[in-house]
């Protein structure tokens, strides 16, 4: 069978703090939620925002900066690796099963007063920094602007 590839990337606001858990071997373990939404027209003709909510996991490092700077309602840009897990309910002895994203490098997106106040991307490269074009020019006007779409609009 060929390599496939399992990849996903994700921007989407943190639902709840994190969950911090250290193995037996000593690993830091950070479980939090990330919601992301798709934006869709209802029946009656209305913008509705659907969200779709994602388990996260990050381990070592990456769980010790979760830890220390991701807060319910961060937006994060987030890569990682989809899986799946299964076990057995110890109390129905039903099967149980648990999508996750096991995240490789996460980015806070936004600005410095929304995020954390830290500064960069946490992981393997940290190559990224965070509010680092502050002089540069203005941003360019969204996509969206013109059809009547504003922050308002999103959820979060």
């Amino acid at each position: 069978m060929a390599k496939g590839v399992n990849k996903v990337f994700l921007l989407g606001n943190v639902g709840k703090d994190p969950e911090i858990r250290s193995t037996a071997s000593g690993m830091t373990v950070a479980n939090f939620s990330l919601a992301t939404a798709d934006r869709a027209r209802d029946a009656q003709g209305n913008w509705v925002d659907k969200p779709e909510w994602h388990n996260l996991v990050c381990f070592d490092k990456l769980a010790e900066t979760a830890k220390n700077y991701v807060k319910k309602g961060s937006s994060l840009f987030v890569e990682g690796k989809i899986t799946s897990r299964s076990w057995d309910d110890k109390e129905s002895g039903q099967k149980k099963y648990r999508t996750e994203i096991i995240v490789n490098d996460f980015t806070f997106v936004g600005s410095k007063s929304e995020g954390s106040g830290a500064s960069g991307s946490y992981a393997k490269s940290n190559t990224a920094s965070y509010g680092s074009n502050a002089s540069a020019a203005p941003a360019a006007q969204p996509e969206y602007a013109d059809q009547g779409i504003t922050d308002d609009d999103i959820p979060f």
